[in-house]
């Protein structure tokens, strides 16, 4: 039982530094990482002895010991393996995944993975964590064995929180979450395949019941033209045009960008979402228009390289502090953007719609797939096609939505903009010619 890669080692070892008044000293599984070793019990003891004939041994009581062992070192390996595969190993990452695998109900485990979280800094996911597990305490309390968690108890689950007046959105997000969960306690062993509660023939999640709205060029120019006499709306109508042409770049990326960022006239930034769930790092890049320069020259802070472009943040926030600035941002973002969607009657309008406007935009002008996937910054290309699948179907045609002049449609001004145009260049479909 020996485990090494990436510099990480596991193996099964005999503490015999440490033996008992009966003689016996524990066996632990061991991980070594730059020179630093944390061990794990098994809970196991043996005599020097038992511990040299196990390999070969056919006695029946350290026939099982020794399946014990193997068991809890499966265990260990299995989640170092896992640590590794994303790309986010660390010891205290480790000691959280073993700690909810240590334990025998759904709260433990749901405490390592929210101590997980909270180790990597993401707290947005810590709170959905949080949350899940609240609403599982309310229905059920701070005990529900893993063994428990069966089919009838997830739609015992689902009707409770159906109840409290929770939609089906939400249901579906309590449901990932505890599959999410499930999923790490099948993986290291605590529990069954048999005794698993999700999949066909056994709870199937469903999908929500909100539609994302998707903005034609020609919403989006009305949007980019709107005045109401008022700073803040100015203000906030071109962060939000800023999120659009900044490939519908979410908010959190966006309080993060600094003036380092902008490389030969272009903006280049990693996902927070995805730069720690995967090893390869791939980079965004986005050519800044005349009008996102405009909006930087408006809004921004002094240019210096590493200054924050945008005055959100000011490089002080600890991680839970940045979250809720970036929270509180967004719904000012999001409440006044609702009242020009209002106005201009085209619906309520988010940080998500300009997300959402920026991919359907590509993917009406005839966009390369591979290229929408690489402007959003998704990982393989069924996630951009689910992406798309789930905006709404407008009647809309290609030659409908490009056919006006769009440099008229956004900035009043003279000029024409076909179809063959933008096929010629990509980069320009989703900045509508803002620039």
């Amino acid at each position: 039982m020996n485990y090494s890669k990436d510099g990480v080692t596991v193996a099964a070892m005999f503490d015999s530094a440490h033996p008992k008044k009966s003689g016996k000293c524990s066996v632990k599984i061991r991980v070594t990482y730059n020179r630093v070793r944390h061990y794990y019990p098994t809970g196991k003891d043996l005599m020097p002895a038992e511990w040299d004939a196990l390999p070969t041994t056919k006695a029946r009581a350290l026939v099982e010991i020794r399946k014990d062992i193997e068991s809890s070192y499966q265990i260990v390996r299995t989640a170092v393996e896992d640590l590794l595969m994303r790309g986010i190993f660390s010891l205290e990452n480790l000691n959280n995944r073993l700690k909810r695998a240590g334990g025998d109900t759904l709260n433990i485990a749901f405490e390592g993975k929210i101590a997980e979280m909270k180790a990597q800094e993401r707290i947005g996911n810590m709170m959905a964590y949080r949350v899940v597990m609240k609403g599982i305490e309310r229905f059920a309390g701070p005990r529900v064995p893993l063994s428990g968690v069966s089919v009838d108890w997830i739609r015992r689950y689902e009707k409770f929180l159906l109840k409290e007046g929770k939609s089906r959105t939400t249901v579906g997000i309590h449901m990932r979450h505890i599959r999410a969960i499930l999923n790490d306690m099948k993986r290291c062993g605590k529990i069954l395949e048999a005794q698993y509660p999700f999949g066909r023939g056994r709870y199937e999640i469903q999908a929500g019941e909100g539609r994302k709205l998707a903005l034609t060029l020609e919403q989006i120019g009305q949007i980019a033209n709107y005045e109401d006499g008022t700073e803040a709306t100015a203000k906030y109508r071109d962060y939000w045009l800023f999120l659009y042409l900044c490939n519908g770049i979410n908010v959190a990326d966006f309080v993060k960008l600094r003036y380092r960022d902008i490389v030969n006239g272009e903006i280049c930034f990693v996902r927070q979402k995805t730069e720690r769930t995967t090893k390869t790092r791939k980079e965004i890049r986005v050519v800044v228009t005349e009008r996102m320069q405009a909006i930087i020259n408006r809004w921004g802070n002094p240019s210096r390289p590493d200054s924050f472009i945008f005055p959100i943040l000011d490089g002080q926030e600890d991680a839970m502090r940045r979250k809720h600035k970036t929270m509180y941002f967004t719904r000012a973002i999001n409440k006044r953007m609702k009242e020009v969607g209002e106005k201009l009657g085209i619906g309520n309008i988010s940080t998500y719609t300009a997300r959402h406007s920026f991919a359907t935009v590509l993917k009406r002008a005839g966009t390369n797939i591979a290229y929408i996937s690489e402007s959003l910054g998704h990982q393989d290309l069924k996630t951009t096609e689910n992406y798309l699948a789930s905006f709404e179907r407008e009647q809309n045609s290609i030659a409908q939505v490009l056919a006006p002049s769009i440099s008229k449609i956004l900035l009043g001004s003279a000029g024409s903009a076909t179809k063959d145009s933008y096929a010629a260049s990509n980069k320009r479909i989703a900045s509508c010619s803002f620039a």
